[in-house]
């Protein structure tokens, strides 16, 4: 069962319950982690009961980027998957924009990147691989959609989240605790501090940033 969003207003000290249907949307490229890390992920917040959307859900047949929205429009909070060919996908890169924009609308929304062997900086100012993919999406595509993605990906690295390489041997779990301890309304998610244990363990070595 989803959990509920509390929302409070200023000029009123009534409080509002929202039930949405995801707890958790993964947004990720497919062919980088679908496999692997995602994969992992995905079963380590199924069996704590944290109902979640990943692409699979997606009726066959179905209008897919519709379906997307909705899922989008439908969930609590996004774990946004960083690789190194998230940003040559057009799919990811709408579906983030998209991610982002329902955070500006909602205060409760919560937006966590995750950086999976690849640079954060790579993702900020695209640069690295995301500089070369850029590069033909300015060639293949509308100037203005091309700036959301680039505004959109910077938005998103500058929050605080997880970076996962293969370099690091520790790991400070009470520093991931503190993330999500600031991050403003995660306590209404507290079943999700079962993620953190997920990156503890997981053999790509995650670290907060």
């Amino acid at each position: 069962m989803a959990l509920s969003v509390v929302a409070s207003s200023s000029s009123s000290y009534s409080q509002i319950s929202v039930t949405r249907q995801y707890d958790v949307f993964i947004s990720f490229r497919g062919e980088d982690t679908r496999n692997s890390f995602t994969s992992h992920l995905h079963s380590a917040l199924r069996r704590n009961q944290i109902e979640t959307f990943i692409d699979y859900r997606i009726q066959k047949g179905g209008a897919i980027w519709n379906e997307l929205v909705e899922a989008i429009r439908d969930s609590n909070l996004f774990l946004v998957i960083f690789s190194e060919n998230y940003a040559s996908s057009k799919w990811c890169l709408r579906e983030l924009v998209e991610i982002m924009e329902c955070k500006k609308k909602n205060e409760n929304v919560i937006v966590i990147p995750v950086f999976y062997r690849i640079e954060p900086t790579h993702v900020r100012k695209q640069t690295g691989s995301y500089q070369k993919v850029f590069a033909e999406h300015q060639r293949s595509t509308d100037r203005k959609e091309v700036q959301q993605w680039r505004t959109a990906l910077t938005e998103a690295a500058n929050l605080s989240g997880f970076h996962c390489d293969y370099h690091r041997s520790t790991f400070n779990t009470w520093k991931v605790e503190k993330i999500f301890s600031n991050i403003s309304g995660l306590r209404k998610y507290h079943r999700l501090l079962m993620i953190v244990p997920f990156f503890k363990v997981f053999p790509q070595i995650c670290r907060i940033f």
